[in-house]
């Protein structure tokens, strides 16, 4: 038997001795069962492989490769015939057998031919490469080399294919049938390790595909975009889908301009705009290994030599150099190795890796290439020693790492060379580092990590010496870890660091954040923002991760960056005051209400750094001047509207943020949210009447009172509340109509006006809506006029309310309109609330009321601290209750303000002084407990019987409950609230039980078959 020639002595021994055994079998099977082959070959093919099995080279060959590479024995076993020949003409000759196959032929076969004779050269090819790789044939630059040219001849052969096809449809016109890609216009880049002949051997392939419109003949220019979308999908096609052969190469053309949002191929023209416009420095990194590969090469040279001053600057500026010494910096670079280790070491990206070698030699070639045309080399050694020979770097730091890149190739070969997986991390488990230093001819794993392991720190030692220039960016919080955003995919260290800062969707997060790389929103765009940006980036990561929700906090600081129309000046105000970044990422992370306010208003942010503003809001009359100060810009009322909208967001942000900065309690919140509303009504409302006078005149003695209900009433408003309002207007006993151009009677006046103000509040505008408006509480509810008169307001209420409108009439007050409309509607809310009443229809009517708004309302969820049995509701109910059954004796005890009535009620000593301050303490608490939650949850949220309040909020609550836990708050608020409830039982629900038997309720069948 007549082999290649190499020395068996240097072959692996197998990790798996017993596989070996088993392979041999399959070998000899297989050769049985040679289906292609002649009777005569097949005879040859048997003898052939039970000889090798006893060969004195063929059998440690064979046993080196099934006891430690299931796919190489996969590769081995599955085509006999080739093996055959490989094992006795050598790789040296198979090889170029292989790639004149693979350049030469398959022009005319169809789609599923090609795909198989490539993925058939492709499994020839790795076979091939690994024995003269195992046997020490070819060192580690013969095995990149010869797979670069594989790739090379494999993405040739299927562009070539795929442009015949766009020829053959009319797309475009070759030059040459025989030749498609010369003068195609096509232009196709390898990147990386396949750009620098440094493919290894189960890599992908990174490839940027592009075309060249001024080169390109064709009757369809309108369509070249799509067609040659097309052609990239049908490449990718045929190298990276999976059939029955396997594969070819998989293929990643995520190094093209910003692929985000860019299709699969560009035009040359859109790549050139990228670049010379937006380009980073580290896809100028990744240019200084951009080589045509396939297609029309002369037109990937053309494009290249265009990028030359885009990569190579022959004056860098202070911010490139900054921008080039901030991407580095990101990466954790320490001397001493703290991180290297042997298992699970990933001897690519890891500390001391493979990449650590590339990007000393790249970040220098970027800031001195520029001007040396002798250190633009693609391969990673060539640039080292053009580095030596420039004098700038040393001849022993440069051998050092020239060994080092040589030997972890090798590593990384027989990595990906087990089972052709795509690996750089070594095994895990003792059994698995075993196997590999086996595979790479150790006797055992301790030689193999003396040796590994001392390759790493020499190259982590140099990496750090070199890259310690400068101060770190700023501090991460990250225990050290990578923030590295730059390349093509995700650094497997930066997902680290992220989780462990406590990003849930680390991948997200490093996909937000290429985005902002890759200028993807306006504030961006530009280069010294992006590098302001890149500064910034650990201090933004780590403010973020310090939020309550880390991961949707820096989606709403995506979306806020997305809104701004320029980055540099906010990037340098952060800069500039860090607590500023931090006062973002507490709204953002904690206040979503807040948080949609300023995306759509950044530069809100410039009223947050003057003076005063956490000083208390102003009162009521100084938000009035303010007010009427802004509204003279207003030319018509849908700018005042739109004005008014800024005002009243704009204060109510800022009352917002100094309630989650704790600078204001809950009730100075409520007042100054009150204040805001009422400035609004008291602003806007001469303003609709006066436009809405132009056509329609005015009543004779007309006048317009907005009545105030609820939490608007009671000057007690949430973030979210609504505004429920009633309208009652009065005139001139004998007006009839109004005396306008266009007269309106009366009732419809008032109805139409009050419909223009609560649209003026209500209504959409570009700056959005003011307030919900509920009209509810209005005399016959929603069955009844928008506007009502004095005289049917006062009549209303006076024989035909329910109790429960009563109740909401304790919380009433008259808010505008001329002072003397004001004391008439005063006077009649006053009248009806302190007129006697049958005390047992009333408790009953209390109690049912509650019953009935339990019944729809009924919430276990301690958080719903409005509805939930003992939360506000009761208080409120308890407080409406004694003002109702007691104003007719103690008139003094009355207010539309919850606390200031109980607080009347103890002076009165109705409420016994005990109770009534323990109703008080727990008004406040619940008070400030929704008023919170209304600026930091929402409604679907507090609903939610699985929802888990974000850390941050729980220390809120704590605060405002007094408990050292989280869980001792939640216990006290139940017990608390069952102290409530107790309260409620005893002033209403036990009497109303006894009472009822003797009355009638508002709520019973009676009345309510006759509409009562």
């Amino acid at each position: 038997m007549q082999l290649f020639q190499f020395d068996a002595k240097n072959l692996p021994a197998p990790a798996h001795p017993l596989q070996v055994t088993t392979d041999w079998e399959r070998f000899i099977e297989a050769a049985h069962k040679q289906s292609n082959a002649s009777p005569e070959l097949q005879a040859e093919l048997v003898q052939f492989a039970e000889t090798l099995k006893m060969d004195p080279i063929g059998a440690p060959l064979g046993a080196s490769i099934f006891g430690n590479a299931p796919f190489l024995s996969s590769c081995w076993i599955n085509d006999p015939q080739f093996t055959k020949e490989l094992l006795e003409r050598g790789p040296d000759q198979i090889k170029d057998a292989i790639m004149d196959a693979t350049r030469n032929d398959g022009l005319d076969m169809d789609e599923t031919a090609l795909k198989k004779h490539l993925r058939v050269q492709k499994r020839r090819m790795a076979l091939t490469v690994a024995l003269a790789d195992i046997t020490g044939l070819w060192d580690v630059f013969d095995v990149t080399g010869t797979l670069s040219d594989f790739a090379d001849a494999a993405t040739s052969r299927a562009c070539a294919v795929l442009l015949r096809t766009l020829h053959e449809r009319g797309k475009i016109k070759l030059k040459d049938l025989n030749d498609p890609e010369r003068g195609s216009g096509l232009v196709v880049l390898g990147m990386g390790k396949l750009g620098g002949r440094e493919l290894n051997y189960s890599s992908d392939i990174d490839l940027i595909l592009l075309f060249d419109p001024d080169v390109i003949e064709t009757d369809a220019p309108m369509d070249l975009q799509h067609s040659f979308v097309r052609l990239a999908r049908g490449l990718v096609s045929l190298l990276d889908e999976r059939t029955a052969d396997g594969y070819v190469f998989r293929t990643d053309l995520r190094l093209r301009p910003d692929p985000g949002s860019t299709p699969l191929a560009l035009s040359t023209h859109a790549a050139e705009q990228y670049y010379e416009s937006i380009g980073q420095n580290w896809e100028r990194a990744a240019m200084i290994k951009a080589r045509p590969i396939a297609g029309d090469k002369d037109a990937g040279a053309a494009f290249l030599a265009h990028l030359k001053p885009f990569v190579w600057r022959k004056n860098l500026d202070f911010a490139t150099i900054q921008d080039i010494q901030s991407i580095k910096r990101q990466i954790n670079a320490h001397k001493g190795g703290s991180d290297i280790k042997l298992h699970g070491h990933n001897v690519k990206l890891g500390r001391g890796g493979i990449r650590e070698i590339e990007f000393y030699a790249q970040t220098q070639q970027l800031i001195w290439g520029g001007r040396d045309r002798n250190l633009r080399k693609i391969p990673t050694l060539q640039a080292l020693n053009a580095l030596v020979d420039a004098g700038l770097e040393t001849a022993a730091n440069a051998q050092v790492l020239d060994q080092a890149y040589r030997y972890l190739r090798r590593v990384e070969h027989r990595l990906q060379m087990v089972d052709d997986a795509q690996t750089h991390t070594l095994p895990e488990d003792d059994e698995g580092l075993n196997a590999i230093a086996t595979f790479l001819g150790y006797d055992g794993v301790q030689a193999f990590a003396t040796e590994l392991l001392g390759t790493l720190k020499q190259v982590e030692k140099l990496y750090a010496e070199l890259f310690a220039e400068g101060e770190p960016l700023s501090d991460s919080g990250s225990e050290g870890g990578n923030l590295v955003f730059t390349g093509g995919e995700p650094d497997p260290e930066t997902l680290k660091t992220l989780a462990n800062m406590g990003y849930k969707n680390p991948e997200t997060v490093d996909v937000t954040v290429r985005g902002w790389h890759h200028a993807r929103h306006r504030s961006t765009r530009s280069a010294r923002s992006r590098a302001i940006l890149t500064e910034l980036m650990p201090l933004i990561l780590k403010t973020m991760a310090a939020t309550a929700d880390p991961d949707s906090a820096l989606l709403r600081f995506d979306e806020f960056l997305s809104k701004l129309p320029a980055g540099v000046q906010l990037f340098s105000m952060f800069q500039a005051n860090p607590q500023m970044l931090e006062l973002i990422a507490d709204i953002l992370g904690t206040a979503p209400r807040l948080a949609e306010h300023l995306a759509h208003k950044a530069n809100i942010l410039d009223g947050v750094l003057t003076p005063g503003f956490f000083d208390k809001p102003p009162n009521a009359e100084e938000m009035r001047l303010e007010l009427e100060h802004v509204l003279q810009d207003g030319t018509c009322m849908e700018e005042v509207l739109d004005l008014a909208r800024r005002w009243a967001k704009d204060r109510k942000f800022q009352v917002g943020v100094q309630v989650l900065k704790g600078t204001i309690k809950e009730r100075e919140s409520q007042r100054a949210l009150t204040d805001i509303a009422e400035t609004l009504l008291t602003t806007l409302q001469p303003r609709v009447e006066a436009e809405f006078a132009t056509q329609h005149g005015v009543v004779p003695g007309g006048a317009l009172c907005v009545v105030a209900f609820g939490k608007l009433g009671g000057g007690e408003k949430t973030p979210t509340s609504d505004m429920d309002i009633t309208l009652v207007y009065d005139f001139d006993a004998e007006a009839t109509a109004s005396n306008g151009p266009k007269p309106l009677a009366v009732s419809q006046y008032f109805a139409r006006l009050s419909q223009r103000l609560i649209n003026a509040l209500s209504a959409q505008t570009a700056e959005g809506a003011l307030y919900e408006v509920d009209m509810r509480l209005r005399p016959s509810g929603n069955a009844g006029p928008i506007a009502t008169s004095l005289i049917a307001f006062e009549k209303y209420f006076k024989t035909e309310a329910w109790t429960w409108e009563h109740m909401a009439l304790t919380r009433a007050r008259a808010l505008t309109g001329p002072q003397d409309l004001q004391t008439k509607v005063q006077a009649v809310i006053f009248a009806t609330l302190t007129s006697e009443r049958n005390v047992d229809k009333l408790v009953v009517d209390v109690a049912d009321m509650r019953t009935r708004m339990d019944a729809q309302r009924h919430t276990d969820m301690i958080w719903e601290i409005k509805n939930f049995r003992g939360g506000l509701v009761d208080i409120e109910f308890i407080s409406q209750y004694l003002q109702l059954k007691n104003g007719h004796a103690h008139p003094e005890i009355l207010s539309p303000n919850t606390r200031t009535a109980l607080s009347n009620l103890k002076e009165a000593r109705i409420l016994e002084p005990s109770i009534a301050t323990r109703l008080i303490q727990t008004l406040d608490l619940w008070q400030s407990i929704q008023g919170l939650l209304r600026l930091t949850v929402t409604a679907a949220q507090r609903a939610r019987a699985d929802y888990v309040m974000a850390p941050s909020l729980q220390q809120h609550i704590c605060r405002l409950v007094g408990s050292d836990t989280f869980e001792g708050a939640q216990t006290q608020i139940k017990a608390t609230a069952d102290e409530v409830l107790a309260i409620f039982e005893a002033l209403v629900e036990i009497p109303a039980a006894s009472a009822r038997p003797h009355v009638t309720s508002d709520l019973s069948d009676a009345n309510q078959s006759n509409g009562k």
